[in-house]
């Protein structure tokens, strides 16, 4: 089991915007077989700041969606939205 965590900062005035784009991006993601979970969270006191937090069954499956046509659009969609480039951390199940 693959888990990130992805952190994103995005600029003000796209923040409606970038909320369309990823939660049709999380429907189309919940469709593929190598993905266990898919959420979007808004930071509650920072309504510019959101966290990815995927889970693939494996690291290829990570790297499938990458490929898959609702991500490559997303990535279009959202590349200047953000204030600043996203960071993420990987982690793995313990039990």
């Amino acid at each position: 089991m693959l888990i990130l965590h992805v952190f994103m900062h995005i600029k003000d005035e796209y923040v409606k915007k970038f909320r369309i784009a990823s939660l049709e991006n999380v429907e189309k993601s919940l469709e593929e077989p190598e993905v266990a979970n898919f959420e979007i969270i808004q930071q509650k006191d920072d309504s510019t700041k959101f966290l990815f937090m995927e889970r693939y069954y494996t690291e290829e499956g990570q790297l499938k969606h990458r490929e898959t046509e609702h991500f490559k659009k997303w990535k279009e969609e959202t590349k200047d939205m953000f204030a600043e480039p996203y960071t993420f951390i990987k982690y793995k199940d313990v039990n």
